[in-house]
């Protein structure tokens, strides 16, 4: 079948290069149309989730909000002029028709201190935006911009805070990391492929193949955000993904022609290139395809989009690696070493083949030994990873001038009484009760009591909390029916959190958002709470964060099994073995456990904090189970490639150390330049603001040289002599296909 492609392909290559080159057209004017992303990432059927969709169901709607700081370093507050450049500053915010209110100290009769500064320098302002039907994406990328674009002030510093601009915030900084990853990864990229084809025509192919991919895959992103919301990190997702897999397929198809061509005809040099190196690169895309769907299993809303857009761009990489570039090469022929440089590459004999099958040779004569080793070294890099702390860098994941983490940063440092983390407490009943009888006015009043008095709650905003004098006999008297004619300010409370069959209350803390303190305050409250007759949830950031690492905890462990269930399979039908498949696997699990140790030792011990520039803390949840996600396949495709091709030899030799050392010798090259590339386009992330994507970048970059180095070149040959034929023992199944050489394997 694949052979039969690369004879279709050869015979209508003019064709399929002309389709190649004009599917860039609009793929190239999507992408430059740009979409909306989301920067939140919300477990879909979590306990916060659900609280929050029954606030919006049952209570009128809150409007969006964001803070605004103004600080002087020798004005106070209670000054006049302190105070008139406020007010003009927030002066075209009044007159805005999207604006609902704003609300400054000075509103009152007198200053209101609960929003000024504790040294007396700085004041709060809240501005309510009024189009609260607005999405997320228009919220923070639309409707937030222009209007903080108005504020602006000669005498004070302007600071913003609060989800609206850490979303913004999140969103263009995701942005400007892939893109800037990009620009600094592609002459890097330009000069590896001189150096691995020692040609310009050569080099130029795989890299065009990678813009393509990549320009496309983000156009398919921007279309999927049409149907579905998707995270805005998936940009960081393709390019890091869609670059690097479309530059290695397509270079490890080159290089395999450029070898046949030199035996054979043009046409039966295509046909034996697909029917080899095509075949492996076609059952590669699978298994990282496979590897990034897998995150739809995971639960975590919008991050299933990162693998969906993850997929789209592994098969746009996989298509242009089996359509354009065996096109080019049919088109090119031998001219495909045009423009060669001096003295780089001359030949594929010399001393580069000589040393990989040197290599080869001396870690087959002592396997135990280097097995060993390996194997010990691995494992001490993966040790770190059993002291992981997972938490989420709500502020500090942001770089530090980043107007939202300043914000922050300044919220907590100088307001002390302001609370900025409130953990929203919803109770609903039964349908056929209602939220005000006695007995339950009643547990109310006692869970509002016990809320108060846990640590690090400030105080607490509900129906029984309207004045200290009021006592609970008589805030049932006021709520039991037939209820009295009541006050217009206790008519507003009950309004806004009372529902059908819920009550809400809200408990004030300052406390970090993901701070092992705030979280310990959710499991307390949802855990240890007194008995209130109904279900008791709790929803806020607070407990978004605890459900989401509730969420991949729960989650990892069938999205884990999936994936390696998966890729053995995919492995099997490749390499027509089951035996080593499950070697395979089992060095992948090693080798990504060493990554790991490494990512918590650079992000959470912050060994490298000063060179990268990040605030060392908790890795982010949802780091290590994307990482797995991205890696288990990806991290797979040299080994792939190598076992691909020993299989080849030992089908025509039946010799497996001869078959190891010749498959090490002709991939040695080649794999070696495609692990460079793609980890230079992985660590070219680590210089992102984000801390996020530092880690994606840094912690897939070393799994990826740990791969291609300790693992195929140390373990793979080590461990492929121990096992000798039973390398290639395979059962009787019917989707197993043996291979048609004299070599008995079954």
């Amino acid at each position: 079948m694949f052979e039969s492609w690369g004879r279709w392909v050869y015979r209508f290559r003019w064709w399929v290069v002309i389709v190649s080159v004009l599917s860039l057209v609009p793929s190239a004017w999507l992408a430059s149309e740009g979409g909306h992303l989301e920067s939140v990432v919300v477990p879909a059927k979590c306990q916060s989730a659900l609280a929050l969709d029954l606030i919006k169901k049952q209570l009128p709607p809150s409007y969006p909000s964001f803070g605004l700081i103004f600080r002087s370093p020798t004005l106070t507050v209670d000054n006049p002029e302190f105070k008139a450049e406020v007010e003009k500053a927030v002066a075209p915010l009044r007159k805005d028709p999207l604006v609902e209110s704003v609300h400054t100290a000075f509103d009152g009769s007198a200053v209101d201190s609960s929003d000024v500064s504790n040294d007396g320098h700085s004041t709060i302002v809240k501005v309510e935006i009024k189009d609260y039907t607005a999405g997320d994406s228009d919220l923070a990328m639309k409707i937030y911009p222009a209007l903080r674009a108005k504020v602006h002030s000669n005498k004070l510093e302007v600071v913003a805070f609060g989800e609206l601009p850490r979303s913004h915030d999140l969103t263009i900084l995701a942005a400007r990391d892939a893109k800037q990853a990009e620009m600094r990864a592609l002459p890097f990229i330009g000069l590896l492929l001189l150096f691995v084809f020692g040609s310009v025509v050569g080099a130029a192919l795989p890299l065009a193949a990678g813009l393509l991919a990549v320009t496309a895959g983000i156009a398919g992103s921007l279309l999927l955000a049409r149907v579905t919301p998707v995270l805005s990190f998936s940009r960081n997702i393709i390019v890091m993904v869609g670059l690097g897999v479309a530059i290695d397929y397509s270079l490890f198809i080159l290089s395999r022609f450029r070898e046949q061509v030199r035996l054979s005809s043009v046409p039966d040099a295509l046909a034996h290139t697909m029917a080899t190196t095509g075949r492996a690169v076609l059952f590669s895309g699978i298994a990282v395809a496979v590897g990034l769907l897998s995150m739809l299993f995971l639960g975590l809303g919008h991050l299933d989009s990162m693998g969906l857009a993850g997929a789209i761009v592994v098969v746009l990489a996989v298509a242009y690696a089996m359509t354009l570039i065996p096109a080019l090469l049919a088109v090119l022929g031998h001219r495909v070493d045009s423009l060669r440089l001096p003295f780089i590459n001359r030949g594929q004999t010399g001393r580069s083949p000589w040393l990989w099958h040197r290599l080869a040779t001396m870690v087959m004569a002592h396997p135990w030994k280097v097995m060993l080793s390996a194997s010990l070294c691995l494992i001490l890099l993966g040790a770190p990873f059993l002291h992981i702390e997972l938490g989420s860098s709500v502020g500090t994941g942001l770089p530090k001038t980043a107007e939202a983490r300043r914000g922050m940063e300044l919220l907590r440092s100088e307001f002390k009484k302001v609370d900025t983390n409130p953990l929203v407490v919803v109770i609903r009943y039964p349908k056929s009760y209602s939220p005000l009888t006695v007995q339950h006015i009643e547990r109310i009043y006692d869970l509002s009591r016990w809320l108060a008095k846990l640590p690090g709650i400030n105080g607490v905003k509900s129906i029984v909390d309207l004045a200290p004098s009021i006592t609970r006999w008589e805030y049932v008297q006021m709520y039991s029916p037939p209820t009295p004619p009541l006050p217009k300010g206790v008519r507003l409370v009950l309004k806004k959190m009372v529902g059908k069959n819920i009550v809400m209350l809200v408990a004030e803390t300052s406390l970090p958002e993901a701070g092992p303190k705030a979280l310990g305050l959710v499991r307390t409250i949802r855990n240890l709470h007194p008995p209130v007759d109904g279900q008791l949830m709790v929803t806020g950031a607070s407990a978004f964060q605890a459900d989401f690492i509730s969420t991949v905890k729960q989650n990892s462990p069938f999205v884990i099994g999936f994936i390696v269930l998966a890729t053995y399979f995919v492995l099997s039908l490749l390499l027509r073995s089951v035996v080593l498949p499950l070697k395979a696997v089992l060095m992948n699990l090693v080798s990504l456990s060493a990554s790991y140790g490494a990512l918590v030792w650079i992000f959470q011990d912050g060994y490298l904090a000063s060179i990268l520039h990040f605030t060392p803390g908790p890795i982010e949840p949802m780091t290590p189970i994307i990482m797995f996600c991205v890696l288990f396949g990806l991290s797979m495709d040299y080994e792939m490639m190598l076992l691909n091709r020993v299989r080849e030899e030992y089908e025509k030799t039946c010799d497996n150390a001869r078959a190891v050392a010749l498959g090490l010798e002709r991939t040695g090259r080649t794999i070696t330049g495609a692990a460079a590339i793609m980890a230079l386009v992985l660590f070219a992330f680590g210089l992102a603001d984000l801390t996020a994507v530092k880690e994606l970048g840094i912690g897939m970059g070393i799994a990826v040289v740990v791969d291609a180095t300790i693992v195929r070149t140390l373990l793979v040959p080590s461990t492929m002599m121990l096992l000798g034929d039973w390398n290639w023992w395979t059962p009787s199944f019917p989707l197993i296909r043996k291979h048609k050489g004299p070599c008995r394997t079954s």
